[in-house]
């Protein structure tokens, strides 16, 4: 069975490998056990309540319990730019005209905001090359808006991602090339772990304030803006279903979009439904597609979990489930859940 559950510190050893495999650029995570540790301990604090809830981070571990081991992570930042300045580009169009030469030139121009200032974030997402199949990487993305479909009071109204932008298989990103290492003597590859580090602001802050007009960049550098990694497309096209579209933001290193949505728009929010548990004895399927499945969230704070079950066993007033089901979920018959399509085009309203 694979189980979504708030993440530990015995997890540490497994995240760290998943990690050192996911290659440059994946700023939140790099391989550093010591920061990796910090953010978990960051995590069960957020999860004891010993913090204050904008300052939270909430790191959900995905673990296949008949490997006993972490196989996926996932988080959500209840706010960014609290503590630290949050910076990005916002692409958009400088205007020049003259009525007299008969001259309107429209220039793309990056500026450099903190629009995302106070603004929740999901973020961290990373699976075991091991488990990519199955919607297993669309549990492990949307389990997140189930979690925060129950405790909305705990984030923004809107919801945004920093998508991983490109990289060539060097780790060399154009846009750093051309912009972010005229003023820092460093490779992407060493920016990307300072950033990772914590010290995104500080990298930022040296940054040119004054509009950057892309014309006077290079054409490699100019061709990435807002463009993806090659690794990070089924993420995007995650979101996208979920009604997320990109805003006009790039990151400040490698371009990469920002998309958001409000949380009430959120697909699987939207498509959530209650129903009440009934733990059964009658033998249950469970190994079926990901279009025939539905997730199911105990709606705990605390001792948060989500698995699948074959979308059949919903009823109209009730979820059936065997036992070894509602043992991982921690509930019993009579407990309320909350369930949401797996995949899209599913819709469980209509589920019999």
């Amino acid at each position: 069975m694979l189980l979504i559950r708030p993440i530990n510190q015995g997890d540490l050893e497994d995240l760290h490998k998943m990690a050192e495999g996911a290659g440059k650029g994946l700023t939140s995570l790099p391989p550093n056990r010591d920061l990796l540790a910090r953010k978990i301990a960051r995590s069960e604090d957020t999860f004891g309540e010993r913090c204050e809830p904008e300052a939270g981070m909430y790191l959900f571990a995905l673990e296949d319990t008949a490997q006993g081991k972490c196989v996926g992570i996932s988080g959500i930042e209840a706010r960014v730019g609290l503590d630290e300045v949050w910076y990005n580009y916002r692409l958009s169009t400088t205007v020049n005209a003259s009525r007299e030469l008969g001259v309107h030139v429209r220039t793309p121009t990056l500026h450099l905001t903190n629009d995302m200032t106070d603004t929740s974030e999901i973020c961290s997402l990373l699976l075991s090359k091991t488990h990519r199949q199955g919607g297993n990487g669309l549990l492990l993305s949307r389990c997140r808006f189930l979690f925060m479909a129950d405790f909305r009071n705990l984030f923004s109204e809107k919801v945004f991602a920093e998508m991983r932008g490109y990289s060539d298989e060097n780790g060399r990103s154009p846009l750093w090339d051309a912009l972010g290492r005229r003023f820092f003597d460093m490779d992407f590859s060493e920016a990307d772990f300072l950033s990772g580090m914590g010290n995104k602001s500080f990298i930022a802050e040296l940054m040119p304030k004054y509009p950057i007009y892309l014309p006077l960049l290079p054409q490699s550098a100019r061709e990435v803006v807002s463009q993806v990694h090659e690794n990070t497309k089924p993420a995007l096209r995650m979101l996208q279903a979920e009604g997320f579209n990109f805003n006009g933001l790039v990151d400040i290193f490698d371009a990469g979009p920002v998309v958001e949505a409000f949380i009430h728009n959120v697909r699987t929010v939207r498509e959530s439904i209650k129903r009440h548990v009934l733990v059964t004895r009658q033998p249950v399927e469970l190994d079926v597609p990901a279009e025939q499945r539905v997730m199911v969230s105990n709606r705990s704070f605390r001792d948060f979990r989500v698995t699948t079950l074959p979308m059949k066993c919903i009823k109209p007033d009730t979820v059936s489930m065997p036992a070894e089901v509602a043992e991982a979920l921690q509930v019993s018959s009579g407990d309320m859940v909350r369930l949401s399509p797996l995949k899209d085009g599913a819709n469980v309203r209509t589920a019999k």
